[in-house]
């Protein structure tokens, strides 16, 4: 006869059904698509050391997201917003937002112009990478995304850690090279090469961009 430590086990195993997935994340991912475009940390107030040469930029990268992110939306592809925590944690986007559009943010204007709508996605982060103890996986898993399309700041840094997350998920990643900065010119120029070379990345200029392809070849 067998024990009845081992005849439980074999009855856990046999009869206690695995649970059904919830296909929509309990109405947390109720859309469904191979490609997503993710943006990495521009609700940001730009107050950081070396912030010169992104400030600069920022009216046009702006313009380009808020672009790429109109194309997207037309094509039927979600948008993730993978943002820094600012502060104590409390889980709190509404504040982080209300931190970036501060009159005295160097970054107010920039994200005024690209600032999440109702249907957009929203992750808050604790370090550079945007998978880092953050739902970003579960989300994409729910979604059916193959391949992320990647704007944001800094190349250099929170941009680059994300793909190499992503490359090692065996997602595809797509880089908008308008939509995409470092703090310098040349930070930006050594990430891009670092990120084809090693994560796969592939970079893109906007106009070469064919969302409906995508869609298709994912």
């Amino acid at each position: 006869m067998l024990p009845a430590s081992l005849l439980f086990c074999i009855a856990s195993e046999t009869y206690v059904p695995e649970p059904s997935k919830n296909h929509d994340l309990h109405g947390n991912a109720p859309d469904a698509s191979p490609v997503a475009l993710l943006i990495v940390d521009m609700i940001n107030d730009l107050d950081f050391p070396g912030n010169e040469y992104l400030i600069e930029l920022a009216p046009a990268l702006a313009e380009n997201i808020a672009s790429l992110k109109r194309a997207c939306k037309q094509h039927r592809i979600p948008v993730i917003y993978a943002n820094d925590n600012r502060g104590r944690w409390r889980s709190d986007f509404p504040r982080v937002l209300a931190e970036a559009t501060r009159t005295e943010s160097k970054g107010r204007n920039m994200v005024q112009r690209i600032a999440p709508h109702e249907d957009d996605y929203i992750v808050l982060k604790p370090k550079h990478s945007a998978f880092y103890a953050t739902p970003l996986d579960v989300i994409l898993t729910y979604l059916q995304v193959k391949t992320i399309i990647i704007a944001g700041i800094t190349t250099n840094s929170c941009v680059m850690l994300t793909v190499s997350d992503a490359y090692v998920r065996d997602l595809k990643t797509l880089l908008v090279s308008e939509c995409v900065a470092g703090q310098s010119e040349e930070d930006q120029r050594k990430a891009i090469e670092r990120m084809e070379k090693d994560f796969a990345a592939k970079v893109v200029r906007m106009q070469d961009l064919d969302l409906e392809a995508l869609r298709r070849a994912s």
